[in-house]
């Protein structure tokens, strides 16, 4: 079974109650709370750098851990005056326990999914917030252990509804590999789910899975995420800072399974600010 370090679910536990106790004295402004709630829809025109780590384990006949930096940084770009190109690029970096006996530990940069989304810049009807666009598989992985070695694309597509200090929508892509080392094809589809509570003091808690369905080897990913986020300043500098735990649900044979920790780190550059 996965097994979380007990430093990082002391960590988990103690940003939690330190975010929920006290969020509303750290950030009391209307700004703070709104801008915390574009960080909630993957299209708000609002240029970020999150830096997303998470902690899995169980994986392979090793019970190995996995430690993933996720680099994601995200860019709009004016294309008209009602239309906004949105790039959301994912680099991964990975240190990968050796799986299976005989193998070797690996380390280095995974493959990059790089995602463009075509966005109205005003809500649709019902107060719809959407965006559509392609999604590209990059073989940037420095370690076969860490990627497909595969170019890929498809579409990709979110959709998401803003009421009061909730945010709940989803973001789904599929990738089918077209040229690219030997080896099995990626044919993969990918759904999350989401929502999102935030509140006046600029707090939010979150909850989404991150389902993925390998079409090659008939298996299921879903791990589910919840944590909380704060909004802070430093300087002038805004910066969320955040914490969860990751159920996995649904896993392949090698895993990983059972708990798993995710911690959040975004910076902010607001238009204008």
């Amino acid at each position: 079974m996965g097994r979380i370090p007990g430093a990082g679910l002391a960590a988990v536990v103690g940003a939690a109650a330190f975010f929920a106790a006290t969020g509303a004295s750290a950030q009391s402004s209307g700004d703070a709370a709104e801008l915390a709630k574009q960080l909630a829809n993957p299209v708000a025109s609002l240029v970020s750098v999150p830096l997303q780590f998470n902690w899995d384990g169980g994986i392979g006949s090793q019970d190995a851990d996995r430690y993933t930096l996720n680099v994601q940084p995200v860019v709009p770009i004016d294309l008209t005056e009602d239309l906004n190109l949105i790039s959301r690029t994912i680099l991964p970096v990975v240190s990968l326990e050796a799986p299976v006996a005989g193998a070797d530990d690996a380390f280095g940069l995974g493959d990059v999914l790089q995602s463009l989304f075509f966005s109205p810049k005003a809500p649709g009807a019902g107060g719809l917030i959407w965006g559509v666009g392609p999604a590209f598989l990059l073989p940037t992985a420095t370690d076969d252990a860490l990627g497909a070695g595969k170019l890929g694309a498809g579409p990709t597509a979110v959709g998401l509804i803003q009421r009061g200090p909730w945010t709940f929508g989803a973001l789904a892509n599929h990738i089918w590999s077209f040229a690219g080392e030997d080896g099995a094809d990626v044919n993969a589809t990918f759904a999350q789910p989401f929502v999102n509570y935030t509140t006046a003091g600029a707090t939010s808690f979150f909850l989404n899975t991150e389902a993925s369905y390998d079409w090659e080897g008939g298996a299921w990913s879903v791990p589910i995420n919840a944590g909380v986020n704060q909004l802070v300043g430093v300087g002038a500098q805004r910066i969320q800072i955040g914490a969860g735990l990751r159920y996995w649900a649904e896993a392949p044979d090698a895993g990983p399974e059972g708990l798993g920790v995710r911690l959040n780190l975004v910076f902010l550059f607001p238009k204008g600010g």
